[in-house]
């Protein structure tokens, strides 16, 4: 089990201070009400009496006022609490408590020389979750026509969200068009239909383009979101990857003539690759894998450099449907890279090959009674490195929540990620005998892997660009779980409490009189006492001239 780390006892220590402080100023308005109240004379014996005095003659009437206030008080704090917890996920007394009180209370101060080299590294921690929380385009994404359509014909769900189409018609005008396509009237159209919001707007102007000339992106648009099949996609690729190689031969020739034709040759470039993969994609899901290995093989080797559409996750995975677990292997000893940036397929893939060397005669008792061999640590240690980088993950290759159509992106680290990794590699994962129940012991993940041992802490942004990424029927995996903060549930206690009370003495008033006499007499007898020692022993007239101060 994992231990608690050190932002639990921070955590300790601001309710601990917290709680003290709500209870001396409760206890100092208190005093403050009595003194101002009574007019307390100058003697202490005077205002000890005159205080008993007071709390005799008291009625159950004001109890029951004084502690239906105090439920009141509690109960809107609570409430500001909850909203406050709801809203920004912190408690707001722990924050204040952190930015104003712990300096005051003997805190570190973080602007202190110090602790300069905490500060950057905090600074260079959070730059890292910020660009963490970028989001990528998925390098396994359906296509709209044949498989996002057809589940909201049978549904009549939509399984993408309004941002993350709109995600996809930036990443086509970033690809797909060019400041030269004002000069050819087909390439014109398209850089229109690419920012058109209407799919059947789009797939006209795509139908129009093609009257004019054999235009590439215009067969991409209609494989994407016409076509209602695999098969139609693939023919309607095949044409454009035609088009598209006569125009990059054509730009190739012309791209050191000028800026313009550089970018043309560019933007051809990206429609050349988008194809290629796209054509690799359509084999790998009619079932000729080896003939999707082949095409994306050649492709990495074609174009070595462009690896924003991460082709080696659609080689990964076709690999692992062939069981070429040594192919997959040398892609991920090129590609699982400390200087690269990492995804849910490299960490779990790589988890998957070590535990596929020790999962069939692993069992957790022998285990415990021999204690664990090298393979056995090390798949283990894989497991917990990629549980740590994606924790959403085990939740879905375990079945323990339902999947759902994976998103045109991603987030890494992300609920978004998980879905889209397991959504194509859960058979993989069923396929290795006693690998699910490998990674079973991983399925509650201890609360000191967001602090980041492996890679830098979990952001915080994940949910906010999940839910933006996911559709609403969805309920987002949520990590680390949002535990209710400590002051919400003193200021639950405590209202309900006090309310208790208030109902006890409006219904027992006599009764809860004689108890409210027996503790204020008791709470009041220590200091009585300690009064009466400071009163003879120090000079009548000294204490006269302090009372008075």
């Amino acid at each position: 089990m994992a231990e608690a780390g050190p932002g639990f006892l921070e955590q300790l220590k601001s309710c601990i201070v917290w709680s003290w402080t709500y209870l001396w100023t409760v206890w100092f308005f208190i005093m403050l009400f009595l003194v101002y109240i009574l007019r307390v004379p100058l003697k202490i014996n005077d205002n000890l009496s005159t205080v008993s005095m007071f709390l005799n003659t008291l009625t159950p009437k004001f109890y029951v006022a004084l502690t239906g206030t105090s439920s009141l008080i509690s109960g809107l704090i609570l409430i500001f609490e909850w909203w406050y917890f709801r809203k920004y996920g912190t408690s707001f007394i722990e924050q204040v408590s952190v930015s104003h009180l712990r300096p005051l209370l003997g805190g570190v101060d973080n602007n202190s020389p110090s602790n300069s080299n905490t500060s950057n590294g905090d600074s260079d921690s959070n730059r890292q979750s910020v660009s963490e929380c970028k989001v990528w385009r998925n390098p396994l994404n359906l296509f709209r026509g044949a498989e996002y359509n057809r589940y909201t014909w049978v549904t009549g769900r939509e399984p993408l969200t309004y941002y993350d189409m709109n995600l996809s018609a930036q990443d086509h005008q970033t690809f797909f068009t060019c400041d030269t396509d004002h000069l050819r009237p087909a390439d014109a159209i398209m850089q229109k239909a690419w920012r058109e919001r209407n799919p059947q707007a789009r797939i006209s102007a795509a139908h129009e383009a093609l009257e004019l000339n054999e235009c590439a992106t215009a067969y991409i648009l209609l494989a994407e979101e016409e076509a209602t099949t695999i098969v139609e996609a693939e023919k309607l690729f095949k044409q454009a990857l035609k088009a598209g190689e006569g125009c990059y031969r054509r730009s190739q020739q012309l791209q050191h003539h000028g800026a313009q034709y550089e970018a043309q040759h560019r933007r051809d470039t990206n429609v050349l690759v988008y194809i290629k993969r796209r054509l690799a994609m359509c084999a790998r899901k009619l079932g000729r894998t080896r003939e999707a290995v082949k095409m994306m093989r050649d492709l990495m080797k074609e174009f070595p450099l462009l690896s924003m559409f991460n082709i080696h996750e659609n080689l990964l995975e076709a690999l692992l449907e062939l069981q070429a677990y040594a192919d997959v292997q040398a892609v991920l000893a090129k590609y699982d890279d400390i200087s690269l940036p990492k995804s849910a397929t490299i960490c779990y893939t790589a988890a998957l090959l070590k535990a596929r060397a020790v999962s069939d005669k692993f069992s957790p008792e022998a285990a415990s009674r021999r204690g664990l061999s090298t393979a056995e640590m090390n798949a283990v240690e894989a497991i917990h490195r990629a549980v740590e980088f994606n924790p959403h993950v085990p939740k879905y290759l375990l079945e323990m929540k339902s999947l759902i159509l994976p998103p045109e992106h991603i987030l890494k680290r992300g609920d978004s990620e998980a879905i889209a990794y397991a959504f194509f590699h859960l058979q993989h994962w069923k396929r290795v005998e006693g690998a699910l129940n490998l990674l079973h012991s991983f399925r509650m993940i201890p609360y000191p892997l967001e602090k980041g041992h492996l890679f830098y802490p979990y952001p915080i942004c994940t949910e906010t660009a999940d839910r933006e990424l996911l559709p609403s029927f969805h309920e987002v995996s949520v990590y680390p779980k949002k535990e209710l903060p400590f002051f919400i549930l003193f200021t639950a206690g405590l209202c309900s409490f006090t309310a208790m009370l208030a109902l006890l003495t409006h219904q027992f008033p006599e009764l809860m009189g004689v108890f409210a006499k027996a503790f204020l007499s008791t709470l009041f007898a220590p200091l009585n006492f300690v009064m009466e020692k400071v009163e003879s022993i120090l000079p009548s007239s000294l204490w006269h001239q302090l009372t008075r101060i």
